[in-house]
């Protein structure tokens, strides 16, 4: 199964609120597809008849750099996108793990403790999908930036790709530290339920 269906259907069955902050892969691959196979620079260079008579006009030079120019900046807006969906989830992530151990901190009853053992179980699970997201998104990337670099012959990756593991989906270092802090609520929370 190709990327593009087996992203769409993880989408769609994993995380149904999300559809639409997920990198768009089938407009980039349709973009990506705007750009002539053709217009790359071959290996062994061979002249035909047509190169010949089309030598010079540099319209198909312009039109190619134009589709170019459109990928990477449609590369561009997504990478952005994707970007500020996991900023935006990873503060929220933040802001509700203080929220958790504030309630740890103030437990007064067995069943307090077993409603946010409850809460930080789902929260876990909120971030290790987030983490997911991560990964399918960052795959995403590499694939569709390789696929242009066969297609079209100039490799944007070496420009585009520093800056892409800058960012902080890719960099999921403080995601980490947050699903660590949350099982080590959790250790805390059921060695003290044991008699």
């Amino acid at each position: 199964m190709k990327y593009g269906k087996r992203l769409r259907n993880e989408v769609e069955k994993s995380f149904p609120g999300w559809g639409g902050d997920f990198i768009s892969y089938k407009q980039l691959k349709k973009q990506l597809n705007l750009i002539d196979p053709l217009s790359r620079p071959r290996k062994r260079s061979r002249i035909s008849i047509g190169d010949i008579f089309d030598a010079g006009n540099g319209r198909d030079d312009v039109n190619s750099m134009r589709v170019n120019v459109g990928f990477t900046t449609l590369l561009g807006e997504e990478l952005q996108k994707v970007n500020t969906f996991y900023i935006d989830k990873e503060e929220d992530y933040i802001i509700r793990l203080k929220e958790l151990q504030d309630m740890e901190a103030n437990l007064s009853c067995h069943r307090e403790m077993l409603n946010l053992q409850k809460d930080i179980l789902e929260f876990h699970g909120e971030m290790v999908q987030l983490l997911q997201y991560s990964v399918l998104n960052s795959t995403g990337f590499v694939k569709i930036v390789k696929k242009h670099k066969k297609r079209s012959g100039s490799s944007i990756h070496v420009s585009f790709m520093p800056r892409v593991l800058e960012q902080p989906i890719f960099s999921t270092g403080l995601l980490y530290k947050l699903l660590k802090e949350c099982e080590a609520m959790l250790y805390r929370l059921f060695l003290d339920d044991e008699p």
